[in-house]
Formats: structure tokens, sequence, C-alpha cells
């Protein structure tokens, strides 16, 4: 820290503001834990380092000379902002190897995961999350430039997770299900519908992964019985259930995303009448070094299944 062109170190900037605020050598000395002696020549090694008299001796108690009670407000707001940087550096510190970066798929971030993230910090409890919500592929992107430290996926449940290069490692955490849910007047409506009316469907990108799944295991069964009318394209399962709340259509989400939706009334379940899809739930990361926090958090996912 520089005062008056010279560095100056925090415990000199205390011993001097120790002075000003009791008047007396002595009751600093005691107050920073030195002899009377070792303190006063501290406190002349700080005067000559800086090549100007800080205290008027001469009188009693000590004064300070008028340099020093001008910038003494100073000194005092230096020596707080001092103490607040070693504090903010060692709290960085104690967060950066403690920190672990979760990548989730975004229906997993707004269902699974943040069930996931309590109960690894319940059992582990100074671990700081950071949580990065993308598709499936910015999960593997995370991961391959070592943003995140573990994806939490989804995969299709009867074709087990897909084949990932010896680097990849993953464990499988969970299951989950992809179920069709209309607004409840649709869902009234449903089982009178002729074998000519078209299915209104809140349809996913085919690019993305839920699409994916609706276009190998659903829509084919579908198409088998009836015509299919896509009313909206979404890629966000949050967006596809409030427009199937609004009446728009059929969504096919997570279960684990629609629960509160189903038990609010918001959605219903038409799994009864149209065919639904198993999803598994995996955690998936790099092999090689990792942080004794992400070691521990991996370790806990690989044996909670």
């Amino acid at each position: 820290m520089q005062l008056g062109g010279r560095t100056v170190r925090l415990d000199w900037l205390e011993d001097i503001l120790a002075v000003a605020e009791t008047g007396s050598f002595s009751e600093a000395a005691e107050r920073r834990h030195l002899t009377q002696s070792a303190f006063s020549r501290r406190i002349r090694q700080i005067e000559d380092h800086l090549g100007v008299d800080l205290f008027d001796r001469t009188r009693k108690p000590v004064q300070l000379r008028d340099t020093l009670v001008e910038q003494r407000d100073r000194i005092g707001e230096l020596a707080r902002m001092l103490h607040q940087l070693a504090d903010d550096l060692r709290h960085g510190d104690r967060m950066a190897g403690n920190r672990i970066v979760l990548a989730s798929q975004h229906a997993l971030t707004a269902s699974l995961t943040p069930k996931l993230v309590r109960r690894l910090q319940a059992r582990h409890a100074n671990i700081h999350v950071r949580l990065r919500s993308a598709n499936l592929d910015g999960c593997f992107a995370h991961l391959l430039s070592r943003s995140a430290d573990v994806a939490i996926v989804y995969f299709p449940a009867d074709e087990g997770v897909e084949a990932q290069p010896e680097y990849i490692e993953t464990a499988v955490i969970g299951r989950d299900r992809l179920i069709p849910v209309s607004d409840p007047k649709t869902a009234l409506t449903i089982a009178g519908w002729r074998p000519q009316t078209a299915l209104p469907l809140i349809a996913y990108p085919g690019e993305v992964f839920l699409g994916r799944v609706l276009d190998r295991s659903v829509l084919p069964e579908i198409r088998a019985d009836r015509p299919i009318s896509p009313k909206v394209e979404t890629a966000l399962t949050v967006a596809a259930l409030e427009l199937a709340s609004e009446g728009i259509g059929i969504a096919w989400v997570p279960e684990s995303l629609a629960a509160g939706w189903l038990s609010a009334g918001r959605v219903v379940d038409l799994s009864d009448r149209l065919p639904t899809s198993l999803l598994g739930v995996a955690a998936v990361r790099v092999r090689g070094t990792v942080s004794a926090a992400a070691a521990s958090v991996w370790n806990e996912l690989a044996r909670s299944h």
C-alpha cells in the first residue's frame, strides 16, 4: 500500500492508528502485543521509512503532527480495505477449493438437478456449486472445455447411455419418464376424437435430445393411429408445458418437471391414452485430474443409484 509515495505495510498502518487512538506509546504497545521499547523502535522505523515525523513526543499525551491528523481517516480506511481484501482472498481460496461446476440439461435444471444439489450440499456442507444450464451438446461442450466438472444429462432408458470415448466416464444416477400432458379441457375431449382427427402437437426441434426421443419412440406409434398436426415448436420444456396448459396442443415433457403442474391441475397426464418413453439420468465427467471437491461429489453421485 502506498502512503506519501512509499510502500507501507498493513501492520504499520495499525501501529500508527493504535497511537492515534490511545494517545500513548505504552497503551498502543500493549494493544499491539509488543513491549514499549520494541513498539517505539518500530514507530521510529516507520517514520524513517516515510521520511517524516508522525508524532510530537514532547507532549503528553502524544500528539499527532498536522500531516498525520489530515491523513488519519485515510489511513483508517486503507487499513480496513486491506483487511477486507485479505478476508476476500482467503474466502475466495476456500471457495475455489470447494467449488464444483455442474452442467445440467435444461429440463433437468428445472426439475431434478436442484434436488440433487440440495442433497449434495446436505452431505458436503462446504461445497459451493456453480450451475450451468445447456442443451445436451452444450453440456458435453462444457465438459470437454473443462468449464464444468460434471454434467447431468438424460439418455433413452431403453437404449442405455450412448457409447462415449474412453476419456468420458458415466454413472447412471436416476430415472424419469417422458409423458404427454394437456390442459384439462383437451383431456376431457380426447377420448371422443375420431381416428382422422389430427393430434395437436407441441413439438421439439429434431436436433435436440427430446426431439430425437419423440421422433424415435413416441410419434411413430401415434402416426399408426392418427395424423399429427404440429402447432408450435420449442426447444424449452418449460415453454412446452406452458403452451400445453393454454390448450394449444399436447406436449411430451419429463414427469419430474410436470409434477407440480399436475398437482396444481394446470395440466393433465395423458399417459393412459398416449405413449410414453422412459428416460435415464446420468452423471458424466472427463477422466483425469480433478479437485478434491469434484472427486467427492462424483463419488457421491456414482453410488447414489
